[in-house]
């Protein structure tokens, strides 16, 4: 068995079964890759492919497990390379980190900035999705770190340390009669149309938990990934909204107030996950400082290897 085999398996599922375009986008023959399929299939003891005569036309059962530890065993080697060509240039390279909407839009424009001017060799890319999302693509090594809400901490493979905590503020136009209520409580939030987040994102569970337990049902009018879209229809006057207090600025939104309730909805904790085993690069190590400040490397290392001394906030 080698890496030949391997990558004649994936090219030829990536291209529709086809070995002639297999054997085009590995700049080799299609015999030679139809031979390397059949020897490796041999070696198994079972067959990867479906045929019709000499040609493939699909996966069978095995060949699906197959091509799921071929993918495995590709990444890992994929990963392999990356870290030798970055290794030799720690100012240099590319850097890919998964995060939400909130924290992409109103968290981490300043430290990609200041990131920027320390490492301006580095290819940054940012990926968005939900917590579930992010969580999967640095699973995948789609990317290096993510960064998102407490969720994220407790999904296998990952290593997760806590940036800093945040709380919810309920936003309303600047004439609400909520802004004459001393302290908010839930029975006047929830006598409102309500506009928030959509159900994966910015710690929604701990809202709609905070109404059952007082046993209210609030009506959500609308629900967005975006705390730009709730404020707009905020302020046009269809409901009140709930957001991430990071997502609220006093100078930016004029025709808006803000309310605290961290006292009805608990406080957020947003974390940065890596996976578990990867190879940092030492320009990782610094954007994860310029973030959390309290953070630094030896306490991300303590984690990586599984040190029990746990770092919170």
């Amino acid at each position: 068995m080698n890496l030949h085999q391997l990558r004649f398996v994936r090219e030829a599922v990536r291209q529709n079964y086809n070995l002639t375009d297999a054997a085009k986008a590995l700049f080799t023959s299609q015999p030679g890759v139809s031979k390397a399929i059949i020897e490796l299939e041999e070696e198994l003891g079972v067959d990867i492919f479906t045929r019709h005569g000499k040609r493939i036309r699909g996966l069978t059962e095995p060949g699906r497990l197959v091509l799921e530890s071929v993918e495995l065993i590709m990444q890992e080697i994929d990963s392999m390379k990356r870290i030798g060509k970055e290794f030799a240039a720690q100012d240099s390279g590319s850097f890919t980190i998964a995060t939400t909407h909130t924290q992409a839009r109103y968290t981490l424009p300043k430290v990609v900035q200041a990131f920027m001017l320390k490492f301006p060799k580095v290819r940054l890319s940012l990926l968005q999705g939900n917590p579930r999302q992010i969580a999967e693509m640095v699973q995948r090594d789609q990317a290096d770190l993510a960064i998102a809400t407490e969720s994220i901490a407790a999904i296998d493979g990952l290593i997760t340390l806590p940036c800093y905590q945040w709380e919810h503020v309920v936003v309303v136009p600047v004439d609400h009669p909520l802004l004459k209520s001393k302290s908010v409580t839930l029975e006047e939030i929830a006598a409102f149309p309500l506009i928030t987040y959509d159900s994966a994102f910015a710690g929604r569970n701990k809202i709609d938990h905070a109404f059952v337990l007082r046993g209210l049902k609030p009506d959500i009018l609308l629900e967005a990934i975006d705390a730009d879209v709730i404020k707009t229809y905020v302020e046009l006057g269809m409901g009140i909204g709930i957001i991430a207090g990071m997502a609220f600025d006093a100078e930016r939104d004029k025709g808006l107030r803000a309310i605290p309730v961290g006292h009805l909805f608990g406080m957020n904790v947003s974390r940065v996950a890596v996976k578990q085993g990867a190879y940092l690069r030492s320009y990782i190590y610094t954007f994860i400082e310029l973030l959390t400040p309290t953070l630094n490397r030896k306490l991300i290392e303590q984690a990586m290897s599984g040190d029990k001394e746990h770092y919170e906030l």
